[in-house]
C-alpha cells in the first residue's frame, strides 16, 4: 500500500508536467484566432445558455467548496525550551563518581564489567560536561520519590511556559487547548492537569495528557493540536513536551537498560499555537505537514523498547538489538510519505523513473534516494545518539552543516526526549540561519515504533526568542569532537 501511495503521488506529478505543455497549446491556438471565428464562437455561446450557465453555477459552487473546505493555516507563535539552572550540570565524571558509589552501597549490584560499558558508552555518546540532571540523582542512593519527581516537572514545565507567556504576552484564559506528553511519568492528577491549576486556565479547556509515546510524541501532539485547531476556532493551543528522570534513572547492572542512563538529561518545551489569521504577523512559523508512521503491529518493532523490570526487581527502558534495523525501517517508511508532499517535481520525476526500472525491468536496481536538500533548509534530526545522527547524515546525503543542530543540541543538552527537535530548531535561530520562506524539517522516533515528521515555513527572517536555551553558550558551537 505504501508503494502505491508512492507512485501515486509522482503519477500526478507527471500528468501536471504534461498538462502545462497542453495549455500553452491552447493558449497559442486561442491567441490566432481571427475576428470571425470569435464572433462564430460567441454565437454558439449564445445558442447554448443553460450550458454556460451551470458551468458558472459549478465552477462557484467548487471555488466556495475549496475555499470552505481548506485547512485553516496553524501559526507557531513562538515556544520556549527550558534552561536547567548552573547547578544541576553534571559532569561525565560526576556522574560515573555517583553511579559507582551507588553500586558500592549496594552490594548485590556491584559488577564492574557494567560500570566499565557504562563509562564507555558515556565517552562515545556525543555528551559534553555542561549537560543537566536532577540534583536528587546524584545523591547515594538517589532520591526517587514521587515528590522529587514532580518537583522537577514542576520546575522544568512551568520555567518553559512562564518564558512562552512573557514572551508572547498571551493571556493564560485565551488559551483554548492544552496538550502536555510525557513518556514514562504520568501521575494523577495528570500533568495537563498540573498547567491547568497553576495558570488558572478556563473551565472549557480541551486537555489532552499524551504518555507512554516515547521521544516523537511532541510531534504527536503537534499534529493532535493542529486537528483540534481545525475545528475549534480563533484559539490558541499549548504544547508542552517534557520527560521526567527522578523517577526513571535506572539503578541496576543490565546492559540493556544502562545505554538510556547515558543519554537522557533534563529538557522541556513549551510551544503556543494559533488559528487566528491576526497572528500570522507576529509567528514565527506556518506548519505544512506532519507525517506520522507506526509500526507497531510488527512485533520486533513493538519490543525494540520496552520498560520493564530486570532479574532483580529494578525497573529500567530496555533497548533490543533489532532497534538500528526497526529504525531504519520505520525511517524509511516515514520518508516515503513525506517525500511526494516536500519533494520539486524534479525528484520526483526521477525517483518515478528509477521505481518503474526496478520494477518492470531490472529488480536489482537500487531505489533512488531522492535529494531532500532541494526541498528542505534546515534539519532538526532528534538526537537519540551520535550513532542515530550518523546513520541519518548518511541515508539522507546531508553535509556536517546541516546535521549541526542535531549535534550541538547532543553535546549541549544531550538527549531531552521529545522536547529535543525544539532545542536543535532554536540553536538555527541562534545562529541566524533561519530566513523567510525556509523549511524545517523535525524527524524523532520513539518506543512502538514510531517515525514522526513536522515540517514547517518560516514566515519571517526568524530571531531567536528572549532566553533562548543557546543565549549565553551559542559562540562555542559546533565544537568539535575526538570520537
Amino acid at each position: 500500500m505504501a508503494n502505491i501511495k508512492v507512485f501515486y503521488h509522482y503519477l500526478i506529478s507527471f500528468y501536471n508536467i504534461t498538462l502545462l505543455p497542453y495549455m500553452a497549446v491552447l493558449a497559442y491556438k486561442a491567441s490566432t484566432l481571427n475576428q470571425e471565428d470569435i464572433q462564430n464562437l460567441w454565437f454558439h455561446f449564445n445558442l447554448n445558455l443553460v450550458t454556460l450557465s451551470i458551468l458558472f453555477v459549478i465552477l462557484v459552487f467548487g471555488f466556495a467548496l475549496y475555499f470552505v473546505g481548506r485547512p485553516k493555516p496553524v501559526y507557531l507563535v513562538d515556544y520556549s525550551c527550558h534552561l536547567p539552572p548552573p547547578h544541576q550540570k553534571a559532569t561525565a565524571h560526576m556522574i560515573v563518581n555517583s553511579i559507582s558509589k551507588t553500586l558500592e552501597a549496594d552490594r548485590s549490584l556491584a559488577d564492574d564489567s557494567s560500570l566499565d560499558f557504562f563509562v564507555k558508552v558515556l565517552e562515545r555518546s556525543g555528551l559534553g560536561d555542561e549537560t543537566c540532571i536532577p540534583q536528587a540523582l546524584l545523591n547515594v542512593p538517589p532520591s526517587q520519590t514521587m515528590t522529587v519527581a514532580r518537583e522537577e516537572t514542576e520546575q522544568v514545565i512551568f520555567d518553559a511556559i512562564d518564558n512562552l507567556l512573557a514572551n508572547t504576552k498571551v493571556n493564560p484564559r485565551d488559551i483554548g487547548i492544552v496538550i502536555v506528553n510525557s513518556g514514562v511519568f504520568n501521575p494523577t492528577p495528570s500533568l495537563s492537569s498540573m498547567v491547568v491549576n497553576k495558570y488558572k486556565l478556563r473551565s472549557n479547556i480541551k486537555s489532552f495528557n499524551l504518555g507512554g509515546m516515547g521521544c516523537s510524541a511532541s510531534i504527536i501532539a503537534i499534529d493532535l493540536a493542529k486537528d483540534l485547531l481545525q475545528v475549534h476556532k480563533n484559539t490558541y493551543a499549548l504544547v508542552v513536551s517534557t520527560e521526567n528522570l527522578s523517577r526513571n534513572l535506572y539503578i541496576g547492572d543490565n546492559r540493556s537498560m544502562l545505554v538510556s542512563n547515558c543519554l537522557f538529561r533534563v529538557g522541556g518545551a513549551a510551544i503556543l499555537l494559533s488559528n487566528k489569521s491576526g497572528d500570522r504577523r507576529r509567528s514565527k512559523y506556518n506548519l505544512v505537514h506532519t507525517v506520522r508512521t507506526h509500526t507497531g503491529a510488527d512485533d520486533k518493532s513493538f519490543k525494540c523498547v520496552v520498560q520493564e523490570d530486570d532479574e532483580r526487581g529494578k525497573t529500567g527502558v530496555s533497548l533490543s538489538k533489532d532497534i538500528t534495523s526497526v529504525a531504519a525501517r520505520t525511517i524509511k517508511k516515514n520518508i516515503a510519505t513525506l517525500g511526494p508532499l516536500v519533494l520539486p517535481v524534479s525528484q520526483k520525476l526521477l525517483f518515478l523513473m528509477t521505481y518503474m526500472r526496478k520494477k518492470f525491468l531490472d529488480d536489482k536496481i537500487k531505489h533512488y534516494v531522492p535529494d531532500f536538500k532541494r526541498a528542505i533548509d534546515h534539519f532538526c534530526i532528534h538526537p537519540g545518539g551520535r550513532a542515530l545522527i550518523d546513520e541519518l547524515e548518511k541515508d539522507l546525503g546531508l553535509s556536517p552543516i546541516d546535521v549541526e543542530p542535531s549535534r550541538s543540541t547532543l553535546h549541549r543538552f544531550g538527549n531531552t526526549s521529545s522536547s529535543s527537535i525544539w532545542y536543535e530548531l532554536a540553536y538555527t535561530e541562534a545562529k541566524g540561519r533561519m530566513m523567510k520562506g525556509n523549511k524545517a524539517w523535525q524527524i524523532a522516533l520513539g518506543s512502538g515504533f514510531k517515525c514522526n515528521s513536522a515540517v514547517w515555513v518560516a514566515l519571517c527572517n526568524v530571531e531567536p526568542s528572549v532566553n533562548s536555551p543557546w543565549e549565553h553558550c551559542i559562540s562555542k558551537y559546533p565544537v568539535k569532537l575526538d570520537l
